[in-house]
């Protein structure tokens, strides 16, 4: 097959992926995601790997909504209090690091927990409040998971970062945010 020819099946096979995946998510737990994000004081979120480059461009763009946003390491993270909220991301939900952190941020502050994810079942589900479940291949191989044309967990990598986009969008309209004005939180030293 011709390179051009095979470059259009490629992008019409990873398009209909995002799309199955995307309407896979169950809007109500999105919701809860919105409600928790407008409600908290901060928004942390910590992941690793690819999905917590995904999750860093979601952290910019709700700060780009005027949310206060934070990703754990960044060099001026604060303190996170009880009235914030970690968004962990991990596809498998038994990630050492991301994991960790949420155990801690249970144990010291007791803040709300939200797990973007895949396995249901991981040790996560005994930290988290709830789950928003991207039910896509991981490396577990569950039952239930939307298999995937692509490497590894790309498939949820680009779902977390889509999610969080849609989720953006969403705010903008509930909260009648003026799509102009929110230049005023773009970063403006470029």
């Amino acid at each position: 097959m011709p390179f051009a020819e095979e470059y259009l099946k490629t992008c019409s096979d990873v398009t209909a992926e995002l799309e199955r995946t995307l309407k896979s998510v169950d809007p109500t737990q999105l919701e809860r995601l919105k409600d928790e994000i407008l409600k908290a004081d901060q928004v942390f979120f910590v992941g690793v790997g690819r999905v917590m480059l995904a999750l860093q461009c979601v952290c910019k763009r709700l700060a780009h909504l005027g949310i206060k946003a934070h990703y754990v390491g960044e060099i001026t993270e604060p303190a996170i209090k009880k009235d914030d909220l970690l968004i962990v991301g991990s596809g498998s939900g038994g990630s050492l690091f991301p994991l960790g952190i949420a155990k801690k941020a249970r144990a010291v502050v007791d803040c709300t927990i939200v797990h973007i994810g895949s396995n249901p079942n991981s040790e996560m589900k005994d930290v988290a409040d709830f789950m928003v479940r991207i039910p896509v291949r991981t490396k577990l191989y569950l039952e239930d998971e939307i298999d995937s044309c692509q490497p590894m967990t790309s498939l949820f990598e680009q779902s977390v970062l889509l999610l969080g986009d849609v989720l953006a969008k969403m705010i903008i309209e509930e909260e009648n945010l003026d799509m102009k004005g929110l230049w005023q939180y773009h970063a403006n030293l470029e």
